[in-house]
C-alpha cells in the first residue's frame, strides 16, 4: 500500500498539526484545502491553472461522474487522472450528501438508497457495494464510504441514520479491491456529542486508512461544528488523517485546523468567484460595487495571483458588469490562491510554532460572511 500519513509536528498551543500524506501520485502537505472539481474539472481553470497555484489535492464527485459521463468511460481512458489530465492526488466523495440533497424521490433501505437523477428524472440505486466500485472505476488516491447526511438536529432520527451509515462503513470496506486506494470512514452524528463519540469510536475500531467528518455546516451554528470537532478528536487516532468535509471557508481554516483537522474542500471560493465576489484579509470584496469603477490597483497590492499581477479592479469589475467569462476565470484564479496561500502560511505557522499568533491576527482583520447566505454546499 502507497498511502501513508506523516505526523510531523503538533502546535503546543493548540491540536494543530502538521504532517504529509503519501500517496500513489504523490506528497499532499497537510493541512491542506482541496479545490473542488465537482464534475472532473475545476469550474473555469484548466490543470495547468491549479499547478500554477501549486494545488497539491483536488476532489471530484461520485454521484455527478457516475450520472455524466459514467464510470466506466472514465476508467477507459484510465480513470480521472487521465481522463481529465491532472497527475497529482485526487478525492472522491461517496455521492452520499448528494444523493440526499440534489436527488429526488430518495427510498433508503438497509441496502442502500433508491434515487431519481437531478439531471432527467432516471431512476438509480446506489449501496455500499456500488458506490466502492464506481470510486475504484473512477481510480481517485482517497475514496469514501458510503454515508447518509441526515438533518443535524433530529436525535432519533441521527440514532438510526448512524446505526446504518456504520453498517454501510463495515460494507464498504469489505467490498474495496483496489490496494492502492485509501479509504476514508465517515464520522455523522449531527450537533449530538454522544452520537459523535459513538460514531468515531466504532469507525476507529474498524482501522480506516483515514477520517472524514460528515454532516457539518449543513445548517448547525459554528460553535456547534466546533463543539463536535472538541468530541471526536481526542478519540480519532493520532496518526491517521482527518477532512471536514465541505468545510472551508478562511475563518473555518484557522478554527478547525485548531481543532486538530488535516483536509478540507469547499466550494466557496469557486462560487463565490462567479458571483463576483473576491476574497481579501479583510473579507469578500463585491466587485459589482460602483466605487470599483475607476479604481487602478488590484484587489490586494501585495498578492502573487496571476490576477492581481495584471488586472485593476475596475477591469474585472467591467468584466463583471460586462458578463465576460473572463470574469470567472479571473476571480477564481485569486480565490483559490488566497485560500491555498493562507493554508500554506498556516502550515508553515504550526511549523514554526507562530500558529496561535497568526490565527489571532488573521482573525481579527478578517470579516466574516453567514454562509447560510452562500448555500455554498453544492457545485
Amino acid at each position: 500500500m502507497s498511502f501513508s500519513f506523516e505526523l510531523l509536528t503538533e502546535d503546543k498551543n493548540s491540536h494543530a498539526r502538521a504532517g504529509l500524506i503519501h500517496t500513489p501520485h504523490g506528497d499532499i502537505p497537510t493541512p491542506v484545502f482541496a479545490p473542488v472539481g465537482t464534475q472532473a474539472t475545476v469550474k473555469t481553470l484548466t490543470p495547468a491553472d491549479l499547478d500554477d497555484l501549486q494545488a497539491t489535492l483536488i476532489l471530484s464527485n461520485t454521484y455527478h461522474l457516475y450520472l455524466r459521463p459514467g464510470a466506466d468511460l472514465i476508467a477507459d481512458f484510465g480513470g480521472l487522472h487521465h481522463f481529465m489530465q491532472w497527475p497529482r492526488p485526487i478525492l472522491t466523495d461517496s455521492g452520499g450528501f448528494q444523493v440526499f440533497s440534489l436527488a429526488s424521490l430518495r427510498d433508503i433501505d438497509e441496502d442502500g438508497v433508491t434515487f431519481r437523477s437531478h439531471l432527467d428524472g432516471s431512476t438509480h440505486r446506489f449501496t455500499p457495494e456500488s458506490v466502492i466500485a464506481i470510486q475504484e472505476k473512477l481510480g481517485a488516491d482517497i475514496i469514501m464510504t458510503f454515508d447518509e447526511c441526515p438533518p443535524p438536529d433530529d436525535y432519533h432520527y441521527n440514532v438510526e441514520s448512524l446505526e446504518r451509515t456504520h453498517r454501510w462503513a463495515e460494507r464498504c470496506q469489505a467490498a474495496q479491491r483496489r490496494s492502492d486506494q485509501a479509504l476514508y470512514g465517515i464520522v455523522q452524528g449531527g450537533i449530538f456529542a454522544d452520537l459523535r463519540a459513538r460514531s468515531a469510536e466504532f469507525l476507529t475500531s474498524l482501522n480506516f486508512l483515514g477520517y472524514g467528518i460528515g454532516g457539518l455546516s449543513v445548517g448547525e451554528t459554528k460553535s456547534q461544528m466546533h463543539a463536535m470537532l472538541e468530541v471526536i478528536h481526542p478519540i480519532l487516532p493520532r496518526y491517521k488523517p482527518r477532512y471536514l468535509m465541505g468545510v472551508g471557508s478562511p475563518e473555518d481554516l484557522f478554527e478547525c485546523v485548531a481543532r486538530g483537522i488535516d483536509q478540507f474542500d469547499c466550494v466557496l471560493p469557486t462560487r463565490i468567484a462567479r458571483n463576483g465576489a473576491v476574497l481579501t484579509p479583510q473579507g469578500r470584496l463585491n466587485l459589482r460595487n460602483a466605487r470599483f469603477a475607476p479604481d487602478k490597483n488590484p484587489i490586494e497590492a501585495d498578492c502573487q495571483c496571476y490576477t492581481c499581477r495584471n488586472f485593476s479592479l475596475a477591469y474585472l469589475r467591467h468584466l463583471i458588469i460586462a458578463k465576460e467569462t473572463l470574469a470567472l476565470r479571473l476571480a477564481t484564479v485569486h480565490n483559490l490562491h488566497f485560500m491555498l496561500e493562507t493554508m500554506r502560511r498556516i502550515r508553515l505557522s504550526i511549523l514554526d510554532g507562530t500558529f496561535n499568533d497568526y490565527k489571532n491576527q488573521f482573525l481579527a482583520l478578517y470579516q466574516s460572511v453567514d454562509e447560510k447566505e452562500d448555500g455554498i454546499n453544492s457545485d
